[in-house]
């Protein structure tokens, strides 16, 4: 249950950016609106966004030579065209233009499952693509065709390729590529031949080679079943066997029919896929199996070859996720050693993470949270010594330069609240240079070499800008400045907007909790209703200094004060901030946000009666839990794709905080949704895709059929044919404006 943050208007839609000017400084006209505008949720969905340009997906060549991304159209901002950005000459082009190229061919479920995973699935295009080692050539899927476009303008599609492929991904010296396909890996030359089937043809249905398990995709945020060796003389390829996953039948209920899917789903205590590692050459031969161990109810969680190809390492996870193995493996016999452990600490869990990078000097540069906040470890010789420390968290290992020593990094070590880009001298670790300006919040990403930095910020009133810097922080070329003023398409709000406010609210034990509020225009002796947002599980922060959206705007446009806390179980606070939710989802969080609307109910501009609390996915579980635990302290409810039984929800992510339900009962029983439905007394409004593949439309019908039997009253609105991402110009405009007739029609609303 990766986080969904579906109140800001830019995640909903991810907008790319426009082919601007790319360089320092570029001028633009500056209007002051005449007046203040109102925002209306018709035109927070509607195009052009309102976050304007954005970028999607920024790369480098290999040379450093162009700047690549993906940019949406105008007239379609759902599909999306490869721009690159010519350093040298200073001028754009598009290198591939989708609409030409398509084929018009229909995904195939495996594919729309698979952007459903990866969080694209209203997407259409180009929506990935990747360099060749040249630099002289692009790789692209459009409409599930693999195409290879050449910066000469040349476009032409692999050998052998018959459209459905998945994962495509060419070799580190570009010289092979592969991808699956009918459950198998095939691989072949970039040019030349056609790829050949290197992995067995399997007799079971239920066996995928080359491919990610469902809960390595959802829960682990890994994407990938293969992994090339630097020279392409070996690939790493995982089987997986899901024959032992339970069957989950999903009725996709559409507006003209119903299709129905037998998903492999492996509930919570259920068995899990059973997965192996195996190592072959790039036709197949000499194909050897990884050793991880006799245990084979494991979770193969990351690999990645050394940089001279001489060594694989796989990170082996247990079942409970609290031990992580680094295992060195020999590439030609598949035989293993433990090179170290990582272990959680006591009512915690491991959490997974891409923060790490072995160098060519065969030392590591590893994420950890062994002092109890996340930091920058090197193992070297079998030592370790720790790179960064103190009371806060380092978010990303952005890049490292191996050449000058330098390594970069994200953390919020100047402000939780909005992390900024740090750089280190490998030679001097614990003294960071920040590179980026406070009072923005800041992403960033990284050239192979370590040489350019990619940077993305907000702030309050400035929606994504993203540009290119040196390794001094020094500013060399917009991306997009995206200011929003003159043509801006948040320009004409600007009259209107409403700055956040940021402060602290102390938890039952003293824990300070980080909210932010948005208010309209306050006027003397008048109360104003109250939107609390809020997403409440783990791995997620939702109070942050950066740009808010127009989605929020809007709501308070409409006369309501918005406001959201973080409760703890929250990211970036440290494992004793997370580890309260260990073995106790729907307690201490409920609580939490009690605390956030009893200090609401203090303040002289809120209406005290009028507080209402909406969530999304664990969101939408916490509006139901918060009603059944407190009643008549909020005013009403929003649920939107609720879990409301722990067992439905996979094994991964929910073993991971709530345990083995068949060990543990008594903790799932106390933290399910449904046994409590008798003490809602509050409105509630459940919101549910009748096609959702993630919190399956189950745990929905559980809820709804249980309230019906105990003749709680509750309203419920359905979307047919839409999965867990309930999303599109006008469907989500549909679900906005039902949520405040909804808070209207019960007296919790502004009336507007």
């Amino acid at each position: 249950m990766r986080h969904f943050r579906l109140l800001a208007a830019c995640a909903l839609f991810p907008l790319v950016a426009s082919p601007a000017l790319a360089q320092q400084g570029s001028p633009m006209t500056t209007a002051a609106p005449a007046e203040p505008k109102d925002l209306t949720f018709e035109r927070v969905f509607a195009s052009p966004s309102l976050n304007g340009p954005a970028p999607r997906a920024v790369k480098l060549s290999p040379d450093g030579r162009y700047l690549t991304l993906l940019r949406n159209r105008a007239d379609d901002r759902e599909r999306y065209d490869l721009w690159g950005f010519d350093r040298q000459t200073g001028e754009w082009k598009m290198l591939v233009d989708s609409l030409k190229l398509s084929s018009g061919r229909q995904l195939s479920e495996a594919e729309k499952m698979q952007r459903e995973r990866q969080r694209i699935g209203d997407l259409k295009g180009i929506v990935s693509y990747e360099w060749s080692a040249d630099g002289k050539s692009v790789l692209v899927p459009v409409d599930g065709d693999l195409l290879l476009a050449g910066l000469d303008g040349s476009v032409r599609k692999v050998e052998g390729t018959k459209g459905g492929e998945l994962t495509p991904k060419l070799g580190p010296k570009g010289e092979h590529i592969a991808f699956v396909r009918d459950r198998r890996l095939w691989a072949g030359p970039v040019t030349g031949a056609a790829a050949q089937a290197i992995t067995p043809e399997e007799a079971n249905a239920h066996v995928h080679w080359g491919e990610a398990e469902f809960v390595a995709q959802e829960e682990m945020n890994r994407f990938n079943g293969f992994w090339w060796s630097p020279d392409e003389s070996r690939i790493a390829v995982e089987r997986f066997d899901e024959s032992m996953v339970g069957v989950v039948t999903r009725a996709a209920i559409g507006a003209e029919g119903t299709k129905t899917f037998d998903q492999r789903y492996p509930a919570a205590g259920t068995p899990n896929a059973e997965v192996s590692l195996h190592v072959m050459g790039p036709d197949g031969s000499n194909r050897v199996q990884v050793d991880l161990g006799q245990n084979k109810d494991i979770y193969l969680a990351r690999v990645d070859w050394a940089p001279d190809g001489k060594t694989l390492y796989v990170q082996r996870m247990n079942r409970e996720q609290t031990v992580l193995d680094m295992l060195k493996v020999d590439p030609m016999t598949g035989k293993s050693s433990v090179l170290f452990s990582e272990k959680a600490a006591d009512k915690h869990w491991i959490d997974l993470s891409d923060s790490y990078r072995f160098l060519s000097d065969g030392s590591l540069v590893w994420w950890s949270q062994r002092d109890g906040f996340g930091h920058l470890y090197r193992f070297s010789k079998g030592k370790w010594s720790q790179l960064t420390k103190g009371e806060w968290v380092v978010t990303g290992l952005v890049g490292v330069d191996e050449k000058s020593g330098k390594l970069y990094l994200t953390g919020t070590k100047d402000d939780v609240l909005a992390q900024q880009v740090y750089a280190m001298d490998l030679k001097a670790p614990g003294k960071l240079t920040r590179l980026t300006e406070l009072g923005w919040v800041n992403g960033a990403s990284m050239d192979k070499s370590g040489q350019t930095l990619m940077i993305t910020r907000s702030s309050d009133a400035q929606p994504a800008q993203s540009y290119i810097v040196d390794t001094t922080g020094k500013r060399l070329a917009w991306i997009e400045e995206n200011k929003a003023a003159g043509t801006h398409p948040y320009a004409p709000y600007l009259a209107s907007h409403r700055p956040a406010q940021f402060g602290t609210i102390p938890a039952a034990d003293g824990t300070p909790l980080h909210y932010m509020m948005i208010t309209p225009p306050l006027e003397p002796g008048k109360k104003y209703p109250v939107f609390t947002y809020h997403y409440g599980g783990p791995t997620a922060q939702v109070v942050s200094k950066g740009f808010q959206g127009a989605l929020a705007q809007a709501i308070v446009d409409k006369g309501y004060i918005y406001f959201a806390i973080d409760n703890r179980g929250s990211e970036n606070r440290g494992v004793k901030f997370a580890s309260a939710l260990h073995h106790a989802m729907g307690s201490v969080e409920v609580e939490d946000q009690l605390a956030g609307a009893n200090w609401l109910k203090k303040q002289s501009f809120v209406d005290a009666d009028k507080i209402s609390t909406f969530g999304w996915s664990y969101g939408g579980y916490m509006s139901i839990k918060m009603l059944e635990a407190n009643p008549g302290a909020y005013a009403a409810g929003i649920a939107v794709a609720p879990v409301t039984k722990w067992q439905m929800y996979d094994t991964t992510y929910t073993e991971r905080y709530l345990g083995d339900p068949n060990k543990l009962p008594q903790v799932y029983e106390k933290s399910n949704a449904l046994a409590d439905t008798g003490k809602i007394s509050d409105p509630l409004l459940v919101i549910h895709g009748m096609a959702d593949d993630n919190v399956v439309f189950e745990n929905a019908s559980a809820i709804i059929a249980k309230m019906q039997a105990e003749a709680v009253p509750f309203e419920m609105m359905l979307y047919p044919g839409y999965t867990h991402r309930i999303s599109g110009p006008k469907v989500s405009q549909h679900l906005y404006e039902t949520i405040f007739r909804f808070l209207d029609r019960n007296g919790a609303g502004s009336g507007k």
